[in-house]
């Protein structure tokens, strides 16, 4: 493939490249993390419930996956030059295009369209730049991309936290206009040309099972709360045509010469137990980037100037995570996925035991730490990965890196989102059982002469002390994905020089 003749780059072409991949993740990473402090805003604004919202998240996630397995083939067809400044034009004029979207199924559309430009960025950059340095420096590399990845969910959160309060949810979309115009001229200059292969065709019938599949899932879990989960003939029949889909998918990819996805790859036993620490990452990377902001407003009032503060100290936590790493990619990476894993589990449980009256050191403190885990997972998993395979693999490896970690993320919200909804009603019909007009007065009030007056602040504090138990639900959920992550850590083997 192309990604061999990037071995012959100088030192200063490789900074440049570099640089230009980092910059390219930075608007991608930014424009991810902006969007989620205005959700409150986004859900007011256009008359949305908490799940429906949540789509605008889920659609870049979502879209992004589909799109991603197609990098092999586009790379291949058109270029890595022509598909990397294609998408990152593409990927801005969708940016412009939210900012003036007039309802939530637009602007869910237009999420789509981003996800979908979005796709072939990441693993392009990634293999380019992997593939520009030798093995030596993969973990000082991978260590500089993640921190400038980092700087997009640092500042962004912040910035728009206080655009938001000041100027609407759409001035977040303007905001990341200047950098998504820096990064379009960076890559006409940086990226360097190569000669398309032209003869392979797209494996059409694996991308349409593929895609099926993916969509399925993805509205089973997404919709199931609101429809009551297999009770629904709806739900039922998203389950059955995702599994029957996947199912064609796998005898389809196993038995065509070229197909969508070669899961021959997946014989490597170091690349599978690497991938599927990328699916358990994944589903830890976003949740609580979508549930904190909700939860936040909603039950505390917290403005989304501070919501955006809170949020930018996790960047902060994920960016002394990279930084450690400059240092400690020379040992052992079984060591940092341990402490990541770890750091999850324990910021989660922390985050499980909140109450009402949580306050901002709580909120800042156990951010921190779920940050330092990300920081601290990341680069030995691009490590063991790249290391399984030979670079000509790794546009294909990096794309599979890339839709397990976003499709695990979309998934997680959404089922993250459900309990929330489902434990905070049975807590409510709960709550409500108890109070018994035989019992003594709750929350200072007497049940046994009942009146609007008294009824309205009981209800609404029912009802906030409910919400906040599926939030700490939800977080246990968290706590408890990255505990069963943990033993998959046993069976990583150290990376082997190539």
């Amino acid at each position: 493939m192309a990604m061999a003749d990037q071995t012959e780059l100088s030192n200063s072409g490789r900074v440049a490249l570099l640089a230009t991949s980092v910059l390219v993740i930075f608007l991608l990473a930014m424009t991810i993390t902006i969007a989620n402090v205005s959700l409150p805003q986004i859900q007011g604004s256009l008359s949305a419930t908490r799940d429906q919202v949540a789509w605008v998240v889920t659609s870049y996630l979502v879209a992004n996956a589909v799109g991603l397995p197609a990098t092999g083939w586009l790379n291949d067809r058109f270029g890595s030059r022509r598909l990397i400044v294609w998408g990152t034009i593409g990927f801005s004029l969708t940016t412009l295009c939210c900012a003036l979207a007039p309802n939530l199924e637009t602007l869910v559309l237009l999420r789509a369209l981003q996800g979908l430009f979005g796709a072939p960025l990441t693993p392009l950059t990634m293999a380019l730049v992997m593939a520009s340095y030798p093995q030596s420096k993969h973990g000082v590399v991978s260590s500089i991309f993640g921190i400038g990845v980092t700087i997009g969910p640092m500042i962004g959160p912040w910035l728009g936290g206080i655009l938001t309060e000041e100027y609407g949810w759409r001035a977040v979309f303007y905001f990341c206009l200047p950098f998504a115009t820096m990064a379009c001229l960076a890559v006409l200059v940086v990226i360097p040309r190569d000669r398309p292969q032209r003869g392979r065709r797209l494996d059409l019938r694996g991308f349409i099972f593929f895609s099926i599949a993916i969509a399925c899932f993805q509205l089973m879990v997404d919709r199931g709360e609101r429809n009551d989960w297999f009770d629904s003939a709806e739900i039922t029949l998203e389950c059955l045509m995702g599994i029957f889909c996947l199912y064609l998918f796998v005898v389809h990819s196993l038995t065509w010469r070229q197909p969508y996805i070669d899961l021959r790859v997946l014989v490597n036993r170091d690349l599978v137990v690497g991938l599927l620490l990328v699916a358990a990452f994944g589903m830890l990377s976003y949740s609580p980037l979508v549930l904190l902001p909700n939860m936040l407003q909603n039950l505390r009032g917290y403005p989304e100037e501070t919501i955006g503060i809170l949020l930018a100290i996790r960047g902060l936590g994920m960016l002394m995570g990279f930084v450690v790493l400059l240092w400690g990619s020379r040992y052992d990476p079984r060591i940092w996925l341990t402490l990541g894993f770890g750091a999850q589990i324990w910021s989660g449980w922390e985050m499980a035991l909140f109450d009402i009256n949580v306050t901002y050191f709580q909120l800042a403190w156990t951010g921190f730490v779920s940050g330092l885990g990300i920081g601290f997972v990341w680069v030995p998993l691009i490590v063991i990965t790249m290391a399984a395979v030979r670079p000509e693999q790794f546009p294909l490896v990096t794309s599979i890196f890339h839709l397990l970690r976003l499709f695990g993320s979309s998934v997680h919200i959404s089922l993250s989102v459900a309990l929330a909804l489902r434990t905070s009603k049975m807590s409510f019909a709960e709550i409500v059982e108890r109070l018994q007009p035989d019992r003594p007065a709750y929350w200072g009030l007497d049940l046994t002469v009942p009146s609007v007056q008294q009824a309205l602040p009981m209800v609404r504090e029912i009802s906030r002390q409910a919400q906040m138990i599926g939030y700490l639900n939800a977080f246990m959920f968290f706590a408890l994905t990255a505990l069963v992550a943990m033993p998959l850590i046993l069976a990583v083997r150290p990376p082997r020089p190539q």
